[in-house]
This record gives C-alpha cells, structure tokens and sequence, in this order.
C-alpha cells in the first residue's frame, strides 16, 4: 500500500523569490502540548480511577482499546479543542495524540474511533454513571493533602441548549429554549469542580436541591466527618426543605432570598435613612448593609436575612440573602462572603464554553451525564496544568482558551527511531522557556 501523495504548489512570490510548498515534513502535529495533559492526567490517575468504576461488558478476546486508552483520548481531545467524538476519526493517528496515550507514534496501533467513543458513553447503566460522578467527588478530595477545617461549596445550575427531545430536556420559558439546566457544585476558593449533574431544564424544587445536598454531603462524610461545609447559591436554592435539612445535619449555607413586602417593611427605616442622606449629600450611589430575623410562610423557624441596600438616583435597590451562620457582619456576609459567589459563574464558563461541556446531544440522559463527567475530568486536567505554572508567570491565572492556545497547540515533528522517539517543536514558540520546565512540575507526586 503507497501513501497517496499531494502535489507541491505555490505561493505569491516574496522579494522576487519564489514560494512553493508540499505536504512532505514528514509526522508532523498541531498538538504538541498534549504530552502535558499526559502528564497531569497521569499524576492525577484520572483514567484509571474511572476505569475502575467503569463496566467493560466487552468479550476480553476482542477487546482493542482498553477502557484507560479511551478515556484518556477523550479528555485529551476536549482539552485541544476537539469536542466532539467524531473528531477522533482523524486524531486516531496524530502522533502526540499517540504518544500521550502510551502508544509509539508510528508503529502503534491507532487509537479508537468516534463509533467506539459513543459506545463507550451509552455503555453504562444508572448505577455504573453514578459510580463514575462520586469519582470526580473523591478526585476533589484527593486534592487536598489532608481533611480540610472548613470549605465552601457554590451550587448553580446552567442553560444547556438541545437541538431535540433527548432524555430530560424540557422547554424552558426563561430561556426561550428547550434545554437541560444541569447543577455545577464547585471549590471556588481552588478553583475545583466537585460535581455536575444533569438534570431537567426546569429550576429545581425544594425536595429536589435537598436530595442534591443529601446525597453530595453523605458522600463527602464518609471521608471527612469533621469538615465544616458551607453551601452558597442564588435564590432558586432558598428552599425551605433545603435549609431546614442543612440546619438539621450541621450545614452551614447563605442563599440569596427574593424580597417580599413584608420583608422589605422590616428595612424600611435603614432604607430611608440610606436614600435620606444619599440626597442631602448629593452622591451618584450610597450603599449600605443591615439585618433582621425572618420567617416566611413556608418556613418553620426564623431565619437570619441580611439585606444590601443601595441608593442611587433612580431610587432603592434591595437585594436579601438568608444565611444559618451567626457570625459575622451584615456587610461582611453579604460583600465578602456571598458576593464571592460570582466567580463560580467564570469557572461554569470556563467548563462549559472553553470545554464545550454543553455538547450532550446523546438521546440517553445516562449518556450525557457520562459526557459531563468526560468534561470534567478534562476540566481537571487543564487546571492542574495551569496549577503547575510558576505564579510569577501571567498565564498561572489563563483562562483554559489561552492556556490551550498558547501551550497545547503548538506544532512539533514527531520522530520515532529504533531506540528513541523525539519531539522537535519550533525554535520561535514563545513559551519555550515555560514549557521546558513544566513536564518536570507536572511529575507524579510520591506516596
């Protein structure tokens, strides 16, 4: 068999020197920076860790691809860009793409295909897909050398646009789509995702966020028993069968609250006073804090509400959050604690439109939850790349789209000899410096 060969061709001329070129600079590859990801997966132990959850119904006699090789093609390819799973029909054969996998880049076998990679991801049955979401859990705890005194947990749900009647998708008037609104739970403090779950496109109910929390938490106990945990979301999270839950089993959480008129008549007095002297001093906004015991009619017990209450020329804004912890000020739990919150909303950015974690187009909602659990493992791997960057460096702080574009796309000729494989990337990449020294960062760390 002979390599079909494409014909040389040419250029405009550059001070009167011709410019031909040919596709012949032998194994050559756009994503030499996947060896990082290799690295990182490795010291993490992410593919094995669900493969051992995993159910391999395979007959062992025919079996190609191990299930440890298809997963870490898949979080490889989510982290370079490559989305969907048929893009794996032509990264099967790249080179790094290979030699991230443990495969020699010329005489190994190639890797799977897009029609293995989606039955892989409809494999699994109900308890095998929440098997693999409390490993994600349990890489969240491994992260931390030892059990931790307190951590505070961000809960939020996100628009997930379908294209059909898939399994769970529901349309939703808000959003004007039929979507799924899966729940993010994150470390924000680290950075690290803890869980995702798929769920229908409808905001969630009072019995439902509880079940969520339960079942999270009671996972979490079973390693760490003296961990203080703090839950924070927006208002669809206020729900009484929630808070009485937590309050009962020793969670602390601080929820935003719609304001109601009879919790709005309980700040008048600050309130007037706040737009009182905003106007005598003729300020652009004045801004101020205060709180007070509440119990809404669903509720079976008063509950501490803080209100933020801002003046500005176009009158009153007043927004209320309720929380189960009794220390602290009104403005302290309000701007420093429950305001930290927004930057849970970057890292659902980050995971869901730098790593495409909004492709659950399977029609089995089993499937697309597999999927979520891909993309976040992924997820862990770009961040454990960027965790291993100097601080000094401006792209310790990246967001996962530069980090991608400046240290995983980057082209190398890929050479496989008798006794060594080499890479060769360009003498001008502009992080050379840094990608020298991070493979050394990113070594396994010792028992």
């Amino acid at each position: 068999m002979t390599d079909d060969t494409i014909l040389p061709f040419s250029f405009p001329a550059v001070h009167a020197k011709k410019v031909t070129a040919a596709f012949d600079g032998g194994r050559l590859t756009s994503n030499g920076g996947v060896m990082l990801l290799a690295m990182a997966e490795r010291r993490l132990g992410l593919a094995d860790k669900l493969a051992r959850v995993f159910p391999d119904r395979r007959d062992p006699m025919r079996v190609v691809h191990s299930l440890v090789d298809m997963f870490r093609a898949r979080m490889f390819a989510i982290c370079c860009g490559y989305e969907d799973a048929d893009d794996l029909d032509h990264l099967r054969s790249d080179p790094a793409f290979k030699l991230a996998c443990g495969r020699l880049p010329d005489t190994g076998h190639d890797l799977c295909s897009q029609p293995t990679l989606s039955r892989l991801e409809n494999a699994p049955r109900l308890r095998d897909v929440i098997r693999l979401t409390y490993t994600l859990v349990d890489a969240w705890m491994d992260s931390y050398p030892r059990e931790p005194a307190s951590v505070t947990l961000d809960i939020d749900d996100t628009c997930d646009v379908v294209h059909g009647h898939q399994q769970l998708s529901l349309f939703n008037a808000h959003y004007d789509e039929r979507c799924f609104l899966p729940i993010h739970v994150y470390d924000t403090e680290k950075s690290r995702p803890v869980a995702v779950v798929l769920r229908p496109g409808k905001t969630p109910g009072g019995v439902e966020v509880r079940a969520h929390l339960r079942r999270l938490i009671r996972h979490i106990r079973t390693r760490w028993q003296k961990t203080r945990i703090t839950f924070r979301g927006d208002g669809h999270y206020a729900r009484p069968e929630a808070m009485t839950w937590c309050e009962n089993n020793g969670i602390d959480y601080i929820f935003g609250l719609s304001g109601t008129k009879p919790l709005a008549r309980k700040v008048d007095e600050v309130a007037d006073d706040i737009r009182t002297r905003r106007a005598i001093e003729n300020l652009p906004v004045l801004r101020g804090y205060t709180e007070t015991r509440h119990k809404a009619k669903s509720w079976d017990r008063e509950r501490r509400t803080v209100a933020r209450i801002e003046a500005t020329m176009l009158g009153l804004d007043i927004r209320f959050v309720v929380t189960s912890l009794d220390v602290g000020s009104a403005e302290w739990i309000y701007h420093s604690l429950y305001c930290a919150r927004g930057q849970a909303e970057n890292l659902i950015k980050l995971h869901k439109t730098q790593l495409a974690s909004d492709r659950t187009s399977c029609r089995s909602a089993l499937a697309n939850q597999v999927r979520l659990v891909l993309h976040t493992a992924a997820y862990w791997l770009m961040l454990t790349v960027r965790d291993a960057i100097p601080k000094a460096r401006e792209l310790a702080t990246a967001e996962f789209a530069t980090l991608r574009l400046r240290l995983l796309k980057i082209a190398a000729r890929v050479v496989e000899t008798t006794s060594r494989i080499r890479l060769a990337f360009a003498a001008a990449c502009p992080e050379a410096d840094l990608f020298r020294s991070l493979p050394g960062a990113l070594l396994p760390l010792g028992p």
